[in-house]
């Protein structure tokens, strides 16, 4: 079966000036926001690519994510080797135990299945919270999300205010998924085993599988749901963000 590299890698007009942007838009969020900024990563590819820049340029932005208690193995796998490859330590943050304790026994393991209001809920409690934390003190982030990932994104700035006045930064909100491929072709940039499953974008393990040819990126988050946005509410855009983003 050929890689995700092998399937989606190819070199677009363009490049070298997206690659030069993305970096130069990281340098300056780093330098604006001493000390006080951090690439949020969900360890998908995308965060992989945002990683390796920050690493290869050296660029003093610290690198934290969320463990929900339900991701993949293969996804987990990434934390010690980020470490490993770049030397650079990973900040995780977990959901409070209680929280999810209590969450569970009201609603069972698989409330996400039986309602939209309830799958939000666990992302609140496994998400939203700890991304509080994980924001907490800091006045801007770096994220992977691109405008070709679905509708809800395509209209993402390289750069907005989240609802609490914090500067969120999208160093590749114009890349294509062949940019994002090539980069990590042409630098060797490690990435979570499933993308070479068909899993495109990967989150808790009950909420995600692989896609279809041609299905859209987000088509294997919250399949079962018929309508709405895929999204668990880490980046609703604004003024809806406000009821959810991080504190």
């Amino acid at each position: 079966m050929p890689t995700a590299v092998q399937l989606h890698a190819r070199k677009t007009r363009g490049f070298d000036a997206r690659v030069a942007h993305a970096t130069a838009l990281l340098r300056e969020a780093a330098e604006d926001h001493a000390g006080r900024i951090v690439q949020a990563t969900s360890l998908g590819v995308e965060g992989m690519v945002l990683t390796d820049l920050i690493a290869r340029h050296g660029l003093p932005i610290e690198v934290a994510t969320l463990d929900t208690g339900k991701l993949h193995r293969e996804t987990l796998a990434l934390i010690p080797l980020i470490r490993q490859r770049y030397d650079l330590q990973v900040a995780v943050f977990h959901p409070r135990q209680e929280a999810v304790v209590q969450f569970v026994g009201h609603h069972g393991s698989d409330a996400m299945f039986r309602s939209v209001d309830l799958r939000k809920s666990c992302c609140a409690v496994r998400k939203i919270e700890p991304m509080q934390r994980l924001l907490l003190g800091r006045s801007a982030w770096v994220t992977g999300l691109r405008r070709e990932q679905s509708e809800t994104r395509a209209s993402v700035p390289f750069f907005e205010h989240d609802a609490e006045g914090r500067e969120k930064f999208y160093p590749l909100a114009d890349w294509s998924e062949a940019d994002v491929w090539y980069y990590v072709a042409t630098q060797n940039v490690p990435y979570n085993e499933l993308h070479d499953e068909f899993f495109v974008s990967v989150g808790c393990e009950p909420c995600t599988r692989a896609v279809a040819l041609g299905e859209d990126a987000r088509a294997g988050r919250w399949w079962w749901e018929q309508d709405g946005p895929k999204e668990c509410g880490l980046h609703l855009p604004r003024p809806a963000a406000a009821a959810v983003q991080p504190a």
